[in-house]
Parts: C-alpha cells; structure tokens; sequence
C-alpha cells in the first residue's frame, strides 16, 4: 500500500494523469477482496493489481476510457461473463485524477513573487524562472520550483501543454518579447504579458513585421495582462493576473477589457514609433 501510495504521488508531482482503481466491495470468489488496488495511466500502463487477469484487462481498459471522459464510476464486474473461473462479482472504484495544471512565470521581480506567492494555495505547480541568482533566492516557497537560468536555456528544460498557464513578466522588454515569441508556439491554456499599452502596441508591431505569429495568435494572448483592479502595488497587479488565470482555469469566459483598439494602435503607429 505505501508503495502504492508513493508512486500516486509521484505521478502526481510529474503532472501524469492516471486513474485510481479501488476494490470496494465483492461477492463469491474472487481473485482479490476489498481494498485491493491499482493505478493506471492513460497509455495503459498499470501500478499494483486488483486481481489479474481478464478482469484486469476490462479495468484497465474503462481507466483509460473514464480519464478521457474526466468522470468517476462505480462498475460491477461479472468474473465469470470474463471467463475466469472465479465466478464472482467485484465491484470497483475508478477514480480519474487529472493531470496537475503548471504556471510557468517568467520573471522572479515583484509582480513574478507575489503571482508565486498567491499561487501557492491554488492548484498549480508552479514553476519561476529567472537569471538573476540574489532575486530568486528571495523566494523560498515550498510549492514553487526555482530556475536559475536564462530563459533561453530553461526553455528545453520546461514542458508545455494544454494545462500550462505562462506570465511574462521580466525585468527587460526585449526578454519579455523573446519569450512571447517563443511561447506563442507552444502548446498552452494561458498566455499573458505584462506592459504599458504602449510596450504592447509596439510588440504587436514588431511580431507581425517580422512574421513571428499571426494576427489571430496574438488576439489569444493576454496582453497587457490581468484583470484591471484599480492596482497601485506589485501585489494588487499580480493579483488582477492570478485572478485572470483563475477564471480561465475554470472555464468563465473573459470579455477582453485591456486590448489595444485598432484605432489606439493606428494612431500610435502613425507617430513613428517602433
């Protein structure tokens, strides 16, 4: 059981999804008895057993199916409608546990510190990269994993996928557009970049000039980022940004507030400005 447990929780922090399969009741004979269990991942692989065979076979098979589906359900199993002779029934819990959402933060200054420190109570891993050794080392919470690197470096290192949420949020404007460049790219939930509506007027800009992405890519990213709250503090901007992560991990849907206006970006353009 234990070992059981430890692996869970190492799928767990790898951000694996899997599924929890759990003997919970049974009748006649059986392979195993209740409290038997077992873990499986999305491509079939096990952990533990609830009995073997067939039986094992069709678990592992509505594991799969279920963690597609995100749903939990209690199945009764017929041993012998499996062709093994046991001839009893079981009935099984499979649990589906998703697949831990990540919050990539570039950027360990201020707002990047407060937007971890939030971050710690919701259910992120959390993940803050910085070059700048004396400023990451402020920020020893438990929950968030520290990158001392340049981003240009940490990118091989870091994984991306639908359930990442990224901030950008360095303290060089040139850093920020590289790693929007780079992130635009990349699979993701979330994408938003701190700014003055003028640093976003000029990214826009540059990004379509030099065919880095599309229009249509650029109208997904959050930019400038966040929900505007009156903020006045790094902790009130990173809170309007953690807010706006919040509601797009649950789905709400988002009127844009902060986008530039096609005429704001026509008249700053036309005033030279690159």
């Amino acid at each position: 059981m234990l070992s059981l447990i430890k692996k869970l929780n190492e799928a767990i922090d790898k951000r694996e999804a899997v599924a929890q399969c759990t003997v919970v009741a049974t009748s006649g004979s059986t392979p195993l008895k209740a409290g038997a269990k077992m873990i499986v991942w999305n491509n079939g692989k096990q952990f533990g057993t609830i009995g073997g065979g067939n039986i094992e076979k069709l678990v592992i098979e509505d594991a799969v199916e279920l963690m597609n589906t995100g749903k939990t359900e209690l199945k009764e199993y017929n041993l012998l409608k499996q062709q093994m002779c046991c001839g009893g029934t079981m009935k099984i819990f499979i649990e589906p546990i998703k697949r831990t959402k990540q919050l990539l933060i570039f950027g360990a200054g201020h707002v990047g510190s407060n937007i971890a420190n939030f971050a710690q109570t919701l259910n992120f891993k959390t993940i803050i990269i910085d070059e700048r050794e004396e400023i990451l080392n402020e920020i020893n919470f438990d929950s968030t994993q520290n990158i001392l690197l340049n981003h240009r470096d940490a990118f091989s290192k870091l994984t991306f996928d639908a359930d990442t949420f990224i901030v950008i949020c360095t303290h060089l404007h040139e850093y920020d557009r590289e790693i929007l460049a780079h992130c635009i790219h990349q699979p993701h939930a979330y994408l938003g970049m701190i700014g003055s509506r003028r640093k976003i007027i000029i990214t826009r800009k540059r990004f379509l000039d030099q065919d880095i992405c599309t229009e249509e890519q650029l109208e997904k990213i959050d930019m400038p980022m966040g929900f505007d709250i009156g903020q006045n503090s790094p902790a009130e901007i990173a809170l309007g940004i953690v807010a706006k992560i919040i509601a797009v991990s649950n789905n709400k849907e988002i009127q844009s507030e902060n986008k530039i206006t096609q005429h704001e970006e026509a008249g700053f353009n036309s005033n030279g400005c690159s």
